[in-house]
């Protein structure tokens, strides 16, 4: 192959530099209109305070709930330690 065959035409790399100016401009369109869109939304979703006071909710359930096992299984440690005492009490006195 000679040099000439390998190497790209000349207005194929004019149509190529085209092409990628016309995508710059779209995209820097594309930019423009994401940003007006940004802007006209108003702000946050406003479901955006509900779902943070649910998750607050939710956190306090599950601290509470937290707390009530941990009570639940130390009273449950406390009524297994009688009930040791309370046979070994029995097997010393037989």
């Amino acid at each position: 192959m000679s040099k000439e065959q390998t190497k790209p035409s000349e207005s194929l790399v004019q149509d190529l530099l085209a092409e990628r100016r016309e995508l710059k401009v779209a995209v820097e369109r594309l930019k423009l209109e994401l940003a007006d869109a940004g802007a006209n939304a108003g702000g946050p979703d406003p479901r955006l305070r509900e779902r943070q006071e649910e998750i607050e909710r939710l956190r306090y359930q599950l601290a509470s709930a937290r707390a009530e096992v941990t009570r639940l299984q130390e009273e449950r440690d406390e009524l297994r330690a009688g009930i040791q005492r309370a046979l070994a009490q029995l097997s010393s006195e037989a």
